[in-house]
């Protein structure tokens, strides 16, 4: 019965929910979950994955290849070019002292120097799963830190293309591997010349752009008129599928073709549906990939050789710690930012299977070398949401928000009566003009490299989480009047909503919300004073493109206050409906109709069509009249 794959998929989806349910409830990453049922259910523990544990890892990698999709459509063409500077700064750099430091390690060990080169290159690649589902699910992708490490890991993730056409030049001479055999396992830029392999990589990265614009979004505009979802989901799939197969039949890493698939359609139309379409199956992927390498622990090779494996485990974090903290300072990372970036990214990649196990087909590394690096992989993987842990729980309290906040918290809390989370360009604005008017708000914000700029720019601005309840205390809550949240993240606006409304329901709550969609989920959450920060400029732009074409701006600034009134009204009726279902769209066309006709209704009947009060165009043409009769 083991054999079974409903079996197999069974005893996945059992030992996510159960491991992944009490990990949260102990206050613990979902990632630590999924590798410990890994571990549970693999053939050295519980035996119910067996053999086939390899394959599945190999399955499972494809949910790293959804994730970076999905990150390459959050970044603009314009945002990832502005980026290129930290992508090879920080990313070269650390690359660059990793490979050295461990090269010198094994070296000392006594290896040979193309096997400690090779095991050097595999080491220096860290997890893009783990490192960037905890990013994500800690809210962290805009800080300083989050772009910092998504950096340093799409750099790895570029830079591995190089390592697997340089490992065939360290293969040892004397043990061959057969010709048979390496045109059997080469890619396409391997069977190339070595002038021709650029080539071959600058086409092919220009064949996703072309493809993208002049071949995928065509073709999503055709699925999309058809109006069935299954074909949407099929399309986003084919897109996927399609760039991973192209990147890997070139011999390029399947997670940057994807990668530059998601960039390339980030300005589509369709980026947000094919994010919804394919985030549920991204989490589950990447769940399945965290449990396949749990499942890959090798206890016994552990057992074998305790002390070495333990010895090169810990000398690799540290060495990849201690790089990544010089790489931080080099680029002025604030010392908690700093801090979050060494422990997050010190653990071996899931690249490093696919480079050792080549390193192994082409005889540069013995079985047993490749056995215990691979065991080292999986566990440094394994023992990053604990580092992380540490590092949250005990070394970030003492030198993170200490560093920040220098006023002393009970001045804090009795002077201001308004809170302001959130300082970037939006959350600027609100506390410049409430300064301008004599108000003064205490501004809470979770960078502290802004925060530091900003101070030097004359606000008084702290560092801190904003979601942790002992903060917004000791930022005086208890007395404030006012909280504006004006954070672009909906999972921060929700958390500090939630705690407000339970613990200090006498403060009035003013959140910004980027569109519809978050608004209908801190709707549900029974705030009521939400601001969409699409909303008002799109209507200001709409006004002044109908005054240019004749229409009076007293009539407009009247239209628009109706039409924000409609559509208030609309989006409290809309909370409730599922987001996800046919019965939705139909009920939301429903209310764009009623909602013209209601505005059209309103410009016909005379309202505002003949209303001429406070029109300064209509006043200036009378006075001008009168002044010319008289």
């Amino acid at each position: 019965m083991s054999g079974s794959l409903l079996f197999d998929a069974i005893v996945f989806l059992a030992g996510a929910i159960i491991c992944v349910s009490i990990a949260k409830r102990l206050g613990l990453s979902s990632v630590i979950g999924y590798l410990l049922a890994g571990v549970l259910i693999g053939p050295y523990v519980l035996g119910f994955i067996g053999e086939e544990g390899e394959d599945i890892l190999h399955f499972a990698e494809f949910g790293v290849v959804v994730m970076l999709f999905l990150i390459g459509l959050e970044i603009e063409p314009k945002n990832f070019w502005n980026m290129r500077k930290s992508i090879l700064g920080m990313g070269g750099i650390q690359v660059a002292l990793t490979v050295g430091f461990t090269y010198v390690l094994f070296a000392f060990l006594g290896y040979e120097w193309y096997v400690a080169l090779a095991i050097g290159m595999a080491v220096s690649l860290s997890s893009t799963a783990i490192a960037l589902q905890t990013i994500k699910e800690k809210g962290l992708m805009n800080t300083t830190f989050g772009s910092s490490a998504f950096s340093i890991l799409l750099f790895q993730d570029i830079i591995v293309i190089f390592m697997i056409g340089a490992l065939p030049l360290l293969s040892n001479s004397e043990e061959q591997v057969s010709s048979t055999e390496l045109e059997a396992s080469a890619t396409l830029i391997e069977t190339l010349p070595i002038g021709l392999q650029t080539l071959a990589i600058i086409l092919s990265v220009v064949l996703i752009i072309v493809t993208g614009r002049f071949v995928v979004i065509p073709m999503l505009r055709k699925v999309a008129k058809t109006g069935v979802r299954e074909l949407l989901i099929a399309a986003a799939f084919l897109i996927v599928f399609g760039i991973s197969y192209l990147m890997e039949f070139v011999g390029l890493s399947p997670a940057l073709g994807a990668f530059l698939g998601g960039v390339v359609l980030s300005t589509s139309e369709f980026k947000h549906e094919l994010e919804s379409t394919l985030e549920p199956f991204k989490n589950l992927l990447l769940g399945l990939f965290f449990m396949a390498v749990g499942a890959s622990i090798n206890f016994v090779v552990i057992a074998n050789n305790p002390l070495t494996i333990g010895g090169i485990l810990l000398a690799i974090i540290i060495i990849k710690a201690l790089v990544l903290f010089i790489t931080g300072r080099i680029f002025k990372l604030k010392l908690d930012q700093n801090v979050l970036l060494t422990f997050s990214l010190a653990q071996v990649g899931e690249f490093a299977f696919v480079l050792l196990s080549f390193a192994f087909q082409l005889n540069i590394l013995e079985q047993e070398q490749m056995d215990m690096m691979l065991v080292v992989t999986a566990v440094s993987m394994s023992l990053t949401p604990i580092l992380a842990l540490v590092n949250e729980r005990l070394i970030l309290p003492s030198i993170g928000t200490k560093e920040s906040i220098k006023r002393p918290m009970d001045h804090i809390a009795k002077s201001q009566k308004v809170i302001l989370v959130g300082f970037g360009h939006f959350g600027s604005t609100v506390g410049r003009f409430l300064r301008s008017h004599g108000v003064e708000a205490t501004i809470l914000d979770f960078d502290s490299n802004r925060v530091d700029f900003l101070r030097k720019m004359g606000f008084e601005v702290y560092y801190g989480d904003a979601t942790r309840e002992d903060l917004l205390e000791s930022a005086g809550i208890a007395e404030a009047k006012l909280l504006i949240c004006a954070t672009n993240k909906v999972s921060v606006a929700k958390a500090i909503s939630k705690i407000v409304k339970e613990k200090h329901p006498h403060v009035e709550l003013l959140v910004r919300t980027k569109n519809r969609y978050d608004a209908y989920e801190l709707l549900n959450l029974n705030v009521t004073h939400i601001y969409r920060e699409t909303l008002d400029t799109s209507l200001a732009l709409a006004s002044d493109a109908l005054h240019k074409l004749g229409f009076r701006k007293y009539t407009l600034n009247r239209q628009v206050q109706n039409f924000i009134k409609y559509d208030e009204a609309s989006l409290k009726r809309l909370a409730a409906e599922p987001k996800r279902d046919e019965d939705y769209v139909f009920i939301a066309r429903k209310e764009i109709e009623q909602q013209e006709k209601l505005l059209e209704n309103d410009f016909k009947r005379g309202i505002v069509t003949y209303d001429n009060h406070w029109d300064s165009e209509h006043i200036r043409k009378v006075l001008k009249n009168s002044n010319t009769k008289m």
